[in-house]
């Protein structure tokens, strides 16, 4: 396994809703909050991809 698949991550959501992962322990940027689980890279993509099903902005749904 390579490091990237054993690191931690957060998935974040900005406030148009769209979702992102990023590094665990590190601040989340301004911007966006927590929107998921904690996991694997695989995981938090896998949890994107099941909450994340229109891909446009909050704004313009």
């Amino acid at each position: 396994m390579s490091a990237e698949s054993e690191a931690n991550y957060l998935v974040v959501v900005n406030d148009e809703e769209q979702y992102s992962i990023w590094p665990a322990g590190r601040p989340v940027p301004a911007g966006w909050r927590t929107g998921g689980p904690t996991g694997s890279r695989a995981e938090c993509l896998e949890h994107i991809a099941a909450v994340w099903t229109d891909m446009r902005p909050a704004s313009l749904r």
